[in-house]
């Protein structure tokens, strides 16, 4: 299951960043999205979402969300 797929206000466990972007993966690295890390979809927009992610908001797309396997 992709963050996409994510309920709001649950936390869940990133398992794996699929994609063979080097910029995508140094992106999500900057921001603590990595595997084993705890991540929570906060809320959703139309074409993006606003992640928790070690005490920091951060609204990513939902290209980039899909990348993200929790």
């Amino acid at each position: 299951m992709n963050l996409t797929d994510a309920v709001e206000g649950k936390e869940y466990i990133i398992q794996r960043i699929e994609t063979d972007d080097d910029e995508w993966n140094a992106f999500l690295f900057s921001l603590g999205c990595y595997s084993g890390e705890p991540i929570t979809v906060v809320s959703r927009l139309k074409n993006s979402c606003v992640v928790s992610i070690k005490d920091g908001r951060y609204n990513i797309d939902n290209q980039l969300a899909a990348a993200i396997l929790i």
